[in-house]
């Protein structure tokens, strides 16, 4: 397990490991940022307005609409395998449903009651800009509302599953970074709904992942090993 600090952008373009071994890397952003998807295309964000607000814009190579990150205010931990891992699946979607129950095992531990989506791609009409409107497979809910974000970037030699966990949910403070259409668009359905912050320490919410996976959550596969290093 390795901590990892620095801009949202050079996190995200980390490379898998040569080579790739079972590791969770747990990432802290030294500022915000919004993060957009590989597939989002159309102009989302309104640069001038993100840079006069000192946010940094990067995209992910993995899709999904834009998340917005603030230090602090959520819990970012990616989970590598190998392709030969006893994790690996070969089905793109059910590959994602351990890391959700990964992570419902870790907040229950927090009190914290979560369901995993073992479903496929649950749309809604703000989905497409913000990543939090809508559902994929292995992401969690507590009360219908979105706590966890899973993606994945794979490739023949492994698969870095990208989990987020909300601390709180400020929609509107991501609004203001969009371009007018974008912002049209995501303010179709109530944001305020549609996803929820797990409301407990960060410090917290990390220990229990990195538990729950030392454990052997993941089909019953642990994680373990602790170390540090910089981005």
């Amino acid at each position: 397990m390795e901590h990892r600090s620095g801009p949202a952008g050079e996190l995200h373009a980390l490379d898998l490991p040569d080579p790739v071994v079972r590791t969770a890397w747990v990432f802290s952003v030294d500022g915000p940022a919004v993060v957009l998807g590989s597939g989002q295309r159309d102009p989302i964000v309104d640069d001038e307005a993100a840079a006069g607000a000192g946010v940094e814009v990067v995209r992910r190579r993995s899709g999904g609409g834009a998340v917005h990150l603030v230090p602090g205010r959520q819990v970012w931990i990616d989970l590598v395998v190998p392709s030969d891992d006893p994790l690996w699946d070969e089905d793109v979607g059910r590959a994602m449903y351990w890391v959700g129950r990964c992570w419902t095992q870790a907040l229950s531990t927090l009190g914290v009651s979560g369901k995993v989506h073992e479903g496929g791609l649950a749309s809604t009409p703000a989905s497409s800009v913000v990543c939090f409107a809508g559902l994929g497979p292995g992401e969690v809910t507590v009360g219908g509302r979105k706590v966890v974000g899973v993606s994945q970037r794979r490739t023949r030699r492994g698969a870095r599953f990208q989990t987020a966990t909300l601390l709180d949910w400020a929609p509107h403070e991501l609004s203001p970074l969009l371009v007018p259409d974008a912002a049209e668009q995501a303010h179709r359905i109530n944001l305020d709904g549609v996803a929820a912050g797990v409301d407990r320490p960060l410090g917290q919410v990390e220990a229990a992942l990195l538990a729950a996976l030392d454990a052997g959550c993941g089909r019953g596969a642990r994680f373990g090993g602790h170390g540090d290093a910089d981005a």
